[in-house]
């Protein structure tokens, strides 16, 4: 497996991580706020531990700018799919047209290496 490919996978799962951590605990609004934070807290543990060392694989392969836009796609697509089935939440047409501005901007970056 090349070190591009486990850098993209390691931030897709520190990723599902994430977006438990930062917007999970709003399906539990009735919770105590201090649980929130402390299962927020222990939830990105679990981010970190994904995304430390794909950063780390990443960065023998790419540049800081073309992982930091990666990471960008990588957050949204999982955001999507998160939102979708955690919320209901569904695309519409304005989130096609600024998800595929950040595609072009992955191409953009990727491109003139």
């Amino acid at each position: 497996m090349s070190g591009t490919l486990k850098f993209i996978l390691l931030l897709t799962v520190s990723n599902v991580f994430m977006n438990f951590a930062w917007y999970g605990h709003l399906k539990f609004k009735g919770s105590p706020l201090w649980l929130a934070i402390l299962a927020s807290w222990g939830l990105a543990l679990f981010e970190y531990t994904f995304m430390v060392p794909g950063n780390r694989i990443g960065a023998m392969h790419l540049s800081l700018t073309q992982m930091k836009i990666a990471q960008e796609c990588i957050t949204l697509a999982v955001f999507v799919v998160f939102a979708y089935l955690m919320f209901g939440e569904t695309l519409r047409w304005n989130h096609l047209a600024a998800f595929a501005c950040l595609l072009a901007a992955v191409a953009f970056t990727f491109a003139f290496k």
